[in-house]
């Protein structure tokens, strides 16, 4: 209960922050204001005061709204590094909106044109800073007492394995809505590129400016929300994207056991490669997935179909390595 009053309660100090100190000192900031600087420090962005206190929130919104549905559905929290990542990402994200947002209203403080508001070096550096010290901190002080320690699940019956024959299993996995929306936005900027060289539109030359960001984010796409995992003589294989590279090789001599276990995107904070050192996950989709317990106590999750069959296999390797 009280972890959840102090959650509320941080959540609307930093919501109240950015709503109310720009407006406590509206009638001393330029109209339109400087949001956006060069590398330079040096203002080459604008907006309207309406604009900037609309867009300052949605960022603290999503992350409130992705820590809630984590909070709420994910089983995750029972777990203390989990709990200390919750509180890391609730207290830092909010930091860093508060300290972007003073940081706006003191570089446009009293300047007679949007264009003198110059944005001190030092700001960033200690926005950033503030951010990183202020979400460890939440996450030392909220991550709670130990939890129950994890116990693997029974390991799936062995295979037999055949003297003479190599046996190999291969599984795979993939996010289908999610490569569908990154070629629509690939195919997007393509359209554009192509308009481009038709016309010179001021508008279509703004678009066209992020096409290599948003190629390379895309692609990126791409590669982490598809992959293949095939286990077979001493090592697992794990490959990304359509094309199975890049690829990630495993040793069989540094794993312990392996299991079959439902995971979610909640209980792990999102897709792709989640975790820290020691307990990662490399999550495509929701559901099954194929846990490797390491020799050195860490564990590697990857979710892909059929896992349990992988995990026997994995099982049955290991074993033939200890007993040839």
């Amino acid at each position: 209960m009280i972890s959840r009053l102090a959650a509320a309660g941080w959540v609307l100090l930093v919501s109240a922050v950015l709503i109310a100190t720009p407006l406590a000192v509206r009638e001393r900031l330029p109209d339109p204001m400087a949001t956006h600087w060069t590398f330079g420090l040096v203002p080459d962005g604008a907006a309207t005061f309406g604009e900037f206190l609309v867009v300052s929130m949605p960022v603290w919104v999503v992350t409130c709204a992705a820590l809630i549905a984590a909070g709420a559905y994910g089983r995750g929290r029972a777990r203390r590094v989990h709990r200390a990542s919750w509180w890391g990402l609730l207290v830092g994200v909010g930091t860093l909106a508060m300290g972007v947002n003073l940081s706006t209203l003191a570089a446009n403080l009293d300047v007679p044109d949007w264009r003198s508001a110059l944005l001190p070096g030092w700001h960033l550096a200690a926005v950033l800073g503030c951010a990183a010290v202020a979400g460890t901190v939440a996450g030392y002080l909220g991550r709670g007492e130990p939890g129950e320690p994890d116990i693997p699940p029974p390991a799936p019956p062995r295979l037999r394995l055949e003297p003479g024959r190599q046996t190999v299993w291969v599984g795979h996995a993939r996010n289908t809505t999610t490569v569908m929306v990154g070629l629509v936005v690939l195919a997007f900027f393509a359209v554009l590129a192509f308009l481009s060289t038709l016309d010179t539109d001021d508008d279509v030359g703004m678009y066209l400016s992020f096409l290599p960001a948003v190629a390379v984010g895309t692609l990126v796409v791409l590669v982490t929300m598809s992959l293949t995992v095939r286990v077979g003589g001493d090592r697992v294989v794990i490959g990304f994207g359509p094309f199975g590279w890049p690829r990630r090789r495993i040793r069989l001599e540094t794993v312990e056991s392996a299991w079959a276990e439902e995971l979610r995107a909640t209980e792990v904070g999102g897709w792709g490669f989640r975790g820290l050192p020691g307990r990662a996950t490399i999550m495509v989709r929701g559901g099954e997935c194929l846990v490797l317990r390491y020799r050195s106590g860490g564990r590697l999750a990857i979710s892909v179909d059929d896992a349990a069959h992988g995990a026997s296999l994995v099982n049955a390797l290991i074993a033939e390595r200890v007993n040839p």
